[in-house]
C-alpha cells in the first residue's frame, strides 16, 4: 500500500497530514502528487470526494518559497463556497510554514480584500469574476505566479466562465505549472487544456475508485406517492446528526424542506433563488448544528463550504453514476464512515442498474423500517445514554432519592418509572404522515385546515405554556409555514417540535412559541428577514386572531395560554 511518505513529501508536511487524520493517499493523490512535485502539468479527471484538494494543495505547500510574500499559487474555482472551503483546507495544510492564503470571491466587501492583498499573500483562491475585477483595478498582480490550478473545470464551463479563465491565464507568466481538475472532460475543456497545458500527465479516477469504501450504500424501493412518508420513516430510524437531502428541482427543494419542518425536523432548502446573504446564513446554521437537514439540488450543493455530513439521502434518484458519486462524496471522507441512502421507485430500477454498473458495485436493498424497529432503535439509543450516565458517575443525590423511594416501593419498579418518565421527555413525538409533493393536494388527510378569513393553521402539540407572536408578513409576501419555522429555528435556536400553531394570512401571521422563550424569539426575528421582508414581530393581543381583524402589538407581559388539547400535528402538503 502506498503511503504519503512514499510520494516525496517532506517530514513537516507528513506531520501535518498525520495531525489531520489522513492515513493513506487516495488514488488521485497517489497519482497526482508525484507529478506535480516533479513540476509537470496535470489533467486529472476526478469526481467530488476523491481528495483532489489535497492532491494539488500538498504540492503547493511543498513548493512554497517562504521568504517571498507574493502570490505564488493561484487556484480558480467556480463558486464562493468552494473558494472558502479550499482556502481553509490549504491554510491547514500550510500551517507549519505559516502560508498566507486568501480567498477572493464576489459578495465579500472589496475593502477587506484590498487590505489583505496589500499586506501580502502567497496563495490566492478565487472565483473568475472577482479575480478579473481585481486585475482590471490593478489591485492584484499575477507575474509571480508559479502554479495555477483549475478546480471543477467542467462546472466553470457550465457556468460560462471559460472566457474569463482564458483572460486570467493570459495574465499569468508562461513559465508556470498548470493543474486541471474536472469530474468530466468535455471537448471544450480538452481544447482549453491543449491551449494552456504543456505535455500534461493524464490522471483518471474511475467512479468505482471515487466511492469512499467506508460509505454504506443502501436503497429503499417505494412508490412515488409514499416518498415523503418513507423519508420521515428513514430519518426516524437513522437519526442523522447532519444530512443533505438531494432532490431534482428548486421547487422540490422548497416543498420537501417544508414537509420536513412540518414533521418536526429542522430543515432548510438551498438553491439559486436564495440570495447570497441568506445562503451564507443557512450554511452557517448548518455548520453550527442548528439545522439538521439541507435540502438541495445537485447544482446548489456543489462546492458548499460545509463539514463532512453523516448521511446523504437521495430523495430523487440521480440520473447517472457520475451524479451519484458527486452526491455521496459528501459523506465518508478522510477515512470516516458515512451513510448513503436512496429512495427508488419501481419505474427507476433501470436507472439504478445503470448506476450500479457505473460504480461497479451493488447497492444493498432494504425494507423500510417498521414502527417496531424504530421503537427498538429508540430504546437502544436510550439504553446507551443511560449507560453513559452511569459510567460518568456523580449520582449521589439521585441515589439518596432512590433509597428513599425504595423504603416503600419495589426498587425495580422505581427504576422502571424513572426510565419511563425520562424516555417520554427525550423521545420525539410521532411524526405526522405527510403526503408526497407529487400527489394532489386534496389527497392528504393531514393537510392544514383553512380558516375563515383566509388563514391557514399548522397544528402541532407542544407541551409547555405558549405565547402568540404577531408577524407582519403573510402569504402575499410568499411566506409559507416552513419559512416561519425555519426563521425561528435558525435565529432563535428553538426546535421544530417546540413551535406551536402557525396561522398564516395574506399580509400577516401568528405563531405560537413557548412562553419562556417568547421575548428571545421576538428579538431574534426582528434581527432577520423572512422571504426578504422584516417580520416586525411582537407579542399578540389575546383574541386578535379573529377573522378579518388586524392584530395590534401587545403590552409587555400579556400571553395567550394555549388550552389543553390533543391535536395531531399536520403537515402542509
Amino acid at each position: 500500500m502506498t503511503t504519503f511518505a512514499g510520494l516525496g513529501l517532506s517530514a513537516e508536511t507528513l506531520a501535518v497530514i498525520a495531525d489531520q487524520g489522513f492515513e493513506v493517499p487516495t488514488p488521485v493523490q497517489e497519482r497526482t502528487i508525484p507529478a506535480l512535485l516533479a513540476g509537470r502539468d496535470v489533467i486529472a479527471q476526478a469526481p467530488t470526494g476523491t481528495g483532489k484538494t489535497a492532491a494539488y494543495g500538498l504540492p503547493i505547500v511543498e513548493r512554497l518559497d517562504e521568504s517571498r510574500l507574493v502570490p505564488q499559487a493561484l487556484v480558480i474555482v467556480p463558486t464562493r463556497e468552494l473558494a472558502m472551503q479550499v482556502a481553509e483546507a490549504l491554510h491547514g495544510m500550510g500551517q507549519h510554514r505559516q502560508m498566507v492564503t486568501l480567498p477572493i470571491y464576489g459578495g465579500q466587501p472589496y475593502d477587506r480584500q484590498f487590505r489583505a492583498l496589500k499586506r501580502g499573500v502567497q496563495v490566492v483562491v478565487a472565483t473568475p469574476g472577482r479575480l478579473l475585477d481585481h486585475l482590471e483595478r490593478k489591485t492584484i498582480a499575477l507575474q509571480t505566479i508559479r502554479t495555477v490550478v483549475l478546480d471543477e473545470a467542467d462546472e466553470m464551463l457550465n457556468m460560462g466562465f471559460v472566457e474569463d479563465i482564458e483572460k486570467i491565464l493570459s495574465a499569468v507568466p508562461q513559465d508556470h505549472q498548470t493543474a486541471l481538475f474536472s469530474a468530466t472532460l468535455p471537448a471544450r475543456i480538452l481544447k482549453l487544456a491543449g491551449q494552456y497545458l504543456r505535455d500534461p500527465e493524464r490522471v483518471s479516477v474511475s467512479a468505482r475508485e471515487a466511492v469512499a469504501p467506508l460509505v454504506r450504500q443502501v436503497y429503499y424501493e417505494v412508490h412515488w406517492r409514499d416518498k415523503s412518508e418513507a423519508l420521515a420513516r428513514v430519518l426516524d430510524y437513522e437519526k442523522p446528526e447532519s444530512a443533505i437531502v438531494f432532490v431534482r428541482t428548486k421547487r422540490d427543494a422548497d416543498v420537501v424542506a417544508e414537509q420536513l419542518n412540518a414533521a418536526g425536523y429542522i430543515a432548510q432548502a438551498i438553491h439559486g433563488d436564495i440570495n447570497q446573504q441568506q445562503r451564507e446564513r443557512v450554511l452557517e446554521r448548518f455548520r453550527a448544528g442548528h439545522t439538521q437537514l439541507l435540502v438541495g439540488t445537485d447544482v446548489a450543493a456543489r462546492g458548499l463550504d460545509i463539514p463532512d455530513v453523516t448521511h446523504v439521502i437521495n430523495y430523487d434518484l440521480p440520473p447517472d453514476a457520475e451524479s451519484y458519486v458527486h452526491r455521496i462524496g459528501r459523506t465518508g471522507r478522510a477515512g470516516q464512515t458515512g451513510e448513503a441512502l436512496t429512495l427508488v421507485t419501481p419505474g427507476e430500477r433501470r436507472v439504478l442498474s445503470m448506476i450500479e454498473h457505473g460504480i461497479h458495485r451493488k447497492i444493498q436493498p432494504l425494507r423500510l423500517p417498521t414502527d417496531a424497529q424504530i421503537a427498538e432503535r429508540r430504546r437502544s439509543a436510550f439504553r446507551d445514554e443511560v449507560l453513559k450516565i452511569l459510567d460518568a458517575g456523580e449520582l449521589d443525590p439521585f441515589i439518596e432519592l432512590v433509597e428513599d423511594l425504595a423504603a416503600s416501593r419495589d426498587i425495580a419498579e422505581v427504576a422502571a418509572a424513572a426510565l419511563k418518565m425520562a424516555s417520554h421527555k427525550v423521545q420525539p413525538q410521532a411524526r405526522a404522515k405527510v403526503a408526497s409533493h407529487a400527489a394532489p393536494a386534496a389527497s392528504s388527510p393531514a393537510r392544514s385546515a383553512p380558516r375563515r378569513g383566509g388563514g391557514t393553521v399548522e397544528r402541532r402539540t407542544p407541551d409547555s405554556e405558549m405565547t402568540r407572536l404577531f408577524l407582519r408578513v403573510g402569504k402575499k409576501h410568499g411566506v409559507r409555514p416552513a419559512d416561519v419555522v425555519g426563521a425561528i429555528a435558525n435565529e432563535a435556536g428553538l426546535s421544530g417540535d417546540s413551535i406551536g400553531d402557525i396561522d398564516l394570512y395574506d399580509t400577516f401571521a401568528f405563531v405560537e412559541v413557548p412562553a419562556a422563550s417568547a421575548s428571545a424569539v421576538e428579538a431574534a426575528l426582528n434581527k432577520t428577514q423572512i422571504r426578504g421582508r422584516a417580520p416586525h414581530a411582537s407579542i399578540a393581543v389575546p383574541n386578535d386572531h379573529t377573522a378579518g381583524r388586524v392584530a395590534r402589538p401587545a403590552h409587555a407581559g400579556k400571553t395567550f395560554v394555549r388550552p389543553k388539547r390533543n391535536i395531531h400535528r399536520a403537515a402542509k402538503a
